[in-house]
């Protein structure tokens, strides 16, 4: 009698288990899920453009240094460099400074060192185009040779403006 009481018991757990199955009911939705990319630029890093350590300035220094932006794909820009904080700076002739001495140089977009890289948009500035990773930008400078001022340590400041 105990099997057969446990075998009805089972049975009707089983019976208890498809109702309650079978009673069961569902509802489903779906939602919208978006993102809106806008035209951005970012720029990565601007790394230092050291001459390094000279004597007499008597024939150019050369050196690079390298830009990196990044802006989402297909998103026009312009790269412009500003004159510097030198006194008396342009574009075209930029002043390192120590106290009020000052050495001359000069920032191309070429390796040949003949565009000089400004900050007008259309006129001397690098143009690019995003494609969503980053780009990198060499900048070349040039200490050309001149009269040598005092030794000390000589620096500018150049502001990066990307336009887009």
């Amino acid at each position: 009698m105990i099997a057969r009481s446990g075998a009805l018991a089972l049975a009707g757990a089983f019976f208890f288990a498809l109702t309650e199955t079978s009673c069961a009911a569902t509802a489903t939705t779906s939602f919208t899920v978006q993102v809106t990319i806008t035209a951005t630029c970012l720029i990565n890093s601007a790394s230092t453009l050291s001459f390094g350590s000279q004597g007499v300035l008597a024939t150019n220094v050369d050196q690079s240094s390298t830009i990196q932006v990044t802006c989402t794909n297909s998103t026009p820009y312009n790269i412009g460099l500003n004159a510097g904080t030198g006194s008396g700076a342009t574009v075209a002739t930029r002043k390192l400074t120590s106290g009020g001495a000052t050495v001359n140089y000069t920032l191309y977009s070429n390796s040949g060192r003949t565009t000089v890289w400004g900050n007008t948009v259309g006129t001397d500035t690098v143009a690019g185009t995003g494609n969503g990773s980053a780009q990198n930008y060499t900048v070349y400078g040039r200490i050309p040779a001149q009269t040598t001022p005092a030794p000390g340590t000589y620096t500018d400041t150049i502001t990066v403006t990307v336009t887009y």
